[in-house]
């Protein structure tokens, strides 16, 4: 496994479809109900199968260089998910999604991959900015980018159609490469 390790019981690493999907299956399967009010692909995963072909196919990108996603090793067990959902070279910036298995929730574990991810971000790929977008009712998700230094640009009005059918506004975070340099 290709990992970056972020402190003794974290670690960031490639997707090993076949090793990873039906344990990260699991972990969708059994936070489903809190994930997908905000993230509305979790719908449309509905089997192992579903998971081993999206892991295949980030690991597809990953080769063309266009996203990074990666594992969330937690204790030695796959927790969830986070990545560079399009790496815009032009730009030298990524936008970052993450999701995390309920369990794993409240200790976090987020707090550090988001940090290791921004090493990752800006020692490894070069990058001047980084994103993050947070529907402005998911405090778990808000509380994240704060925390991890990232400021507050603004909210993008009516910006994605959530599972209630409704659309939703989203919080636009950004870190720039020289704040953190400063940090």
């Amino acid at each position: 496994m290709f990992a970056y390790q972020v402190n003794d019981n974290l670690s960031l690493a490639l997707p090993n479809p076949e090793k990873d999907a039906e344990k990260l299956f699991a972990a969708i399967e059994d936070s489903r109900e809190s994930m997908q009010k905000w993230l509305p692909w979790v719908k449309d995963v509905r089997s192992v199968e579903d998971e081993l072909k999206f892991l295949k196919h980030v690991n597809v990108n990953f080769g063309k260089g266009e996203s990074l996603n990666v594992v969330i090793w937690w204790k030695q067990k796959p927790v969830g998910m986070i990545s560079f959902n399009h790496i815009k070279k032009a730009n030298m910036s990524a936008d970052i999604g993450y999701w995390l298995a309920k369990k794993a929730r409240g200790q976090g574990v987020m707090h550090q991959a988001l940090l290791g991810m921004v090493d990752i971000g800006f020692k490894d790929y070069g990058l001047n900015r980084l994103e993050i977008e947070a529907a402005v009712g998911n405090d778990g998700s808000n509380h994240v980018a704060q925390k991890a230094g990232f400021k507050l640009d603004g909210t993008l009005r009516a910006n994605i159609r959530l599972l209630d059918g409704q659309y939703h506004d989203h919080n636009l975070y950004s870190l720039l490469r020289s704040e953190w340099q400063k940090a």
